[in-house]
Formats: structure tokens, sequence, C-alpha cells
């Protein structure tokens, strides 16, 4: 590391950038009704604005991750930062639910660009003493979203419209991109052969996936056209996404994803866990934000501040966290995020009801805070804490990858269950007759509407008891020293 990095100037300009890719994933929940009756739209189609920003976003980040170590993080990162904040303009102007589908696609393959870069700036810029504590405010970082995302969300959707959840980004962007340009050093920058053929088949085999998942029910499981059907898209994802993995073993030149960093043991439970976590995370508020828009009548703002309680302990808990992790094996940490975490979800489960109280629903917003402080860095430290630094953005990638993967199948998947368990529940419930659904609904309608809800909640409740159980085959991190040779990063595996 050069004398001339100040490496804590360096994440604070990351972090803008990097927050305003969290806020946006998380702002878009908190809409969806108001956009879902704008376009006069279904559920599923309105859950696609969140799909389509997830799968090119996860398509894309390998790619980003290995363009990052070829022509320097910084370079990515604001490249990334540009393309994100010019399609936030494009999201606000969209004039259809397909133009606003379009435009989420730019804005993922923009975070996708950004986001690995600053997970690899700051495995290279700080050394390993500091890394746990840099590693907490970045977890900080995605908790102070999750509140900012839903309450900024509500107060515009409430005050201006659901257009400016992404005006709201320019000004945001310009700021991020004068001060990473100001702070953010420039790093060592290591050649790289591009795998092609492994990234049309990641991107091919996501889409049959994810398309096949979230548009099932819509089919009700059957053909679409022809002779393609949802299991035979869904089949045929599995195999190219098969047939990626087996390219990347027998790709001798330089595979797109580089199989031999999972030969740690830490690295590679750590990626089945943030697959685990993005899952959760991406389908847990859609529930909750049709229960309290639609069943209890709340106003977007009402609802986004459920999850005040959650926010605020993350925020001073996840840099103590990142503290202690120095200190005590962070797998411990972890595991008890996991399962209080899971608590939570399950708690939000029995408290879906019509009528129910606002102050009972932040209870288990509160058990959640505390569950996902001990996750997001402690976590990331685990993963990325002996990567060989030629290696810091492939690494990163990977991890932001698959954590995006179990977002994206999240998403598809809370959409297929949510659409499953309203026409199980309610007696003649179709897609046409939720694009109206705004508002609290009739007393005969809300009770299975919320259940409807409430089961959806499984999904994610059985996501995150996997990760917990993942939790447990980690090992104390072994330390590696700064500043040694690849080789011996390497070795230390």
């Amino acid at each position: 590391m050069t004398r001339d990095i100040r490496p804590w100037p360096a994440l604070w300009a990351l972090l803008i950038g990097f927050f305003m890719i969290l806020v946006d994933s998380t702002i878009v929940n908190i809409a969806n009704p108001a956009i879902m009756e704008h376009f006069d739209a279904g559920i599923t189609e309105v859950i696609w604005v969140t799909s389509a920003y997830l799968l090119s976003y996860a398509v894309l980040l390998l790619l980003a991750g290995r363009l990052g170590d070829r022509f320097g993080p910084k370079t990515l990162f604001l490249t990334g930062l540009v393309v994100f904040t010019i399609a936030s303009a494009w999201c606000g102007l969209a004039d259809s639910i397909t133009m606003l589908i379009v435009a989420r696609v730019v804005q993922g393959i923009g975070g996708a660009l950004l986001t690995p870069q600053s997970m690899a700036i700051i495995t290279r810029i700080f050394p390993p003493q500091q890394r746990g504590a840099a590693m907490g405010i970045w977890g900080a970082a995605a908790g102070v979203a999750l509140l900012v995302g839903p309450l900024a969300g509500g107060l515009l959707v409430d005050s201006l419209g659901w257009e400016w959840i992404f005006f709201v980004n320019l000004p945001v962007g310009v700021i991020g991109f004068i001060l990473a340009w100001t702070y953010v050093p420039k790093l060592e920058t290591h050649p790289h052969r591009f795998d092609w053929i492994g990234v049309a088949l990641s991107a091919v085999g996501m889409f049959l996936l994810v398309f096949g998942i979230q548009e099932g029910e819509t089919y009700d499981w059957g053909t679409i056209t022809g002779p393609i059907t949802v299991w035979g898209m869904i089949a045929s994802g599995l195999v190219v996404m098969t047939l990626f993995i087996v390219w990347q073993a027998r790709n001798r030149s330089e595979p797109l994803l580089p199989l031999g960093l999972f030969r740690d043991r830490n690295f590679a439970i750590a990626n089945g866990a943030i697959s685990m976590m993005g899952m959760v995370v991406s389908s847990m508020v859609i529930p909750l934000i049709f229960f309290t828009q639609i069943v209890l009548g709340y106003s977007p703002t009402n609802s986004a501040l459920i999850l005040l309680p959650m926010a605020l302990l993350v925020m001073p808990l996840s840099p103590v966290f990142g503290k202690l992790i120095g200190r005590y094996n962070p797998k411990w940490f972890v595991l008890a995020g996991f399962v209080i975490f899971a608590i939570s979800l399950y708690v939000y489960s029995l408290t879906f009801q019509p009528g129910q109280s606002w102050a009972i629903l932040l209870i288990p917003s509160a058990i959640m805070g505390v569950g996902q402080a001990a996750i997001w860095g402690p976590l990331g430290t685990i993963a990325t804490r002996n990567l060989p630094m030629h290696q810091a953005g492939a690494g990163s990638g990977i991890y932001n990858t698959t954590r995006q993967i179990g977002a994206v199948i999240g998403s598809a998947a809370i959409s297929a269950l949510i659409t499953a368990r309203l026409t199980a529940n309610i007696p003649g419930y179709t897609e046409a007759s939720a694009q109206h659904s705004t508002g609290a609904l009739p007393d005969m309608v809300a009770q299975p509407f919320a259940d409807a809800m409430a089961q959806a909640l499984w999904l994610p409740i059985i996501a995150v008891s996997l990760a917990a159980v993942l939790s447990l085959f980690l090992e104390k991190p072994k330390p590696v020293a700064w500043g040694a040779p690849a080789e011996a990063a390497a070795a230390a595996h």
C-alpha cells in the first residue's frame, strides 16, 4: 500500500455510491403499489421492476470484478456511477411499465459495474487490523439503506410521486462521483483475458431460471408458447448453468469464475450463506409492504416507518461487531445473527392480522436489526480475509454475485409464491383483480390476503435458517500478513 493512500476518506467516498445502490434496491419496494396503480399493472409485472434490475445486476457482477482488476477499480466504480445515475433519470421519465423495466435493466448494469469495486478497494487499501472496522462500517451502510430506502421512498411517493424515487439519485450520483474522483486512489491493475463464453452462458441460464420461476404462476406452470413450457424453461436454465460451471472448470485460460478460490472453506461457505441472505432481503420486504399498504391501508411513509427500529439498531451495532471480530471468531456473530433474523421473520408472520397495531409491528423490526448487524460485516470479513491481492476484484465479484443471484431468485420466487397463495386463499383471485387493490381491503378479503402474505414469509424464513446451518461450518479466519505476495496468501489456504 503506497503512503499517499488515505483509506478512511476513500471509504466514505465509496460508501456514497454503494449506499445509493443499496437504497435503490429497497426504495422501489415501498413504491410497488403506487407503480402498480399508475401503470394499471399486476403484481407479477410490478415485481419485474425489481427482478429486471437484480437480474442484469447479478449477470454482470463477475465480469465487472474482472474489469476492475484489468482497468482499475476506480475507473469501473466511476463508470458504473455514471451509468446508474443516467439510468435513474430514464426510470423516472418512463411512460410505461415496459419502459420502466428496460430502464431498470440499464440501472442494474451500472450497479454491477460499481458494486464489486467498493469491496475490492476496501480489501486492498486497508491493512488486516483495520479491515474488520471498515467492513463493519460497510455493513452499517446496508443497515442505513434499509431505513433510508423505504422511508425516503414513502415520503417521496406521498408528496411528489413514485418517479422521484429515481430522480433523487441524480444529485447523489453527482456528489458521489466528485468525492470518488477526489479521494479514491488509483490502484495497480492486473492483465486479464475475458471469458465471454462464460458471460453468455451465465446470462442465458440466469434469465431462463428467473423468468420461469417468476412467470410460472402466470402461465399456471404450463405452456408459455408453442412447445415452450414453464418447467422446460426452468430445466433449460439449470442445464445452461451446469454447462457454465463445467466450462469454468475446463477453461485453462482465465475463467470468469475462478473455482480455485472455493478451495478456501470459509470463502465457499460464506458465498453460500450470503446467497441465502440475498434471497431473504429481496423477498421479505414485499409481503410486508403489501400487507401494511393493502391490508392495513397505511400510506407509503407509515409503511416504511415499520422498518425504523431495524435500521436504528443496525447503524450503531454494525461497527461494534466489526471491531469485535478482530478479537473473537466472527463465525459466532454470523451464526447468532442468522438465528435472530429467522426469529424476527417468524414473529412477523404471526403479526400479519387485519387491524394489527402499528406498535406491535415494530417489535420484530427491532429484533431483525440486531440480527442483521451481526451478519453483514463479519460475513464479508470471513469471505475476503485471505484472498490473494491480485484476485481481490474477482473474489469480491463472486461474493456480490452470489448475493445477487440469491436476491434475483428470491424476488422471482416471492412473486410466484404470493400469487399462488392469493389464488389459493381468495376465490376468484386473478392478476387483473389485483391491479386496483391499493388502499385498505374489505373485511371479507383482508384476512385471506393477510394470510397469504404471512405464508409467503416462509420463503425468507427457510432461506435464513439454511444460512444459519451453513455458518456452523465456518472456521476462524487464518491471519495473513499485509503486503505478503499473492503466492504466500494463497499458501495460507
